[in-house]
């Protein structure tokens, strides 16, 4: 039963029929860290760290030295000398901010 569901969902989820919201969309694609030192909660104590499922392009983590949120500085360099390039490709739209993708 649950196969046939999580073939369902997989093949709901791969049609392009659909978007979600901005914030779901962005919740798969960022990852948190964890920050419980014994693990992911509810896991036996030593179990490996880490992500349980495949990797998604464009999944990445958090990080404290990037914009938070990247489509408001899309295209603007940093304005302090000596600061290091944003990494912007100007190519790719960071995030999808309307739903006609």
């Amino acid at each position: 039963m649950e196969d046939k569901y999580k073939k369902h969902r997989q093949a709901h989820e791969s049609s392009n029929s659909y978007t979600d919201f901005a914030n779901v969309e962005t919740s798969r694609r960022y990852l948190t860290s964890e920050t419980l030192p014994e693990g992911p909660y509810g896991s036996p104590v030593n179990r490996e760290l880490g992500k349980n499922t495949p990797w998604k392009e464009g999944q990445r983590h958090y990080s404290p030295f990037n914009y938070e949120y990247k489509a408001f500085h899309q295209n603007i360099p940093r304005q302090f000398p000596g600061a290091h390039p944003v990494h912007d490709d100007p190519k790719k739209q960071e995030e999808y901010l309307d739903t006609s993708k």
